[in-house]
């Protein structure tokens, strides 16, 4: 005797519903620079998830930007010690194993 559960899943699969994958995230990445920094920017689904600065010419560090999800509140609040702007948060990295 067939369980509905398994009733359910073989309808799904006589019609096909199971046989094609979710379509994969759409993945850019994009490079600005200019004589002081090259800025690369990493897009998914068209919404900025990273944004790295490389300084060329100066001895500043290279740094990152975690971007604020909207409808969360970003990592790192008063007393972490992490600098933040309106749309994100600079990251410096230490140590590089």
């Amino acid at each position: 005797m067939f369980r509905p559960a398994a009733l359910l899943l073989l309808a799904a699969w006589c019609t096909g519903a199971l046989a094609d994958p979710p379509p994969e995230p759409k993945v850019e990445r994009k490079v600005s620079e200019d004589d002081q920094v090259r800025i690369e920017e990493l897009r998914v689904r068209g919404e900025t998830k990273k944004v790295t600065v490389k300084n060329k010419n100066s001895k500043a560090p290279d740094y990152e930007i975690v971007v604020n999800d909207a409808g969360r509140e970003s990592a790192g609040g008063s007393g972490t010690g992490l600098s933040k702007s309106g749309s994100g948060t600079r990251v410096w990295q230490v140590f590089k194993f």
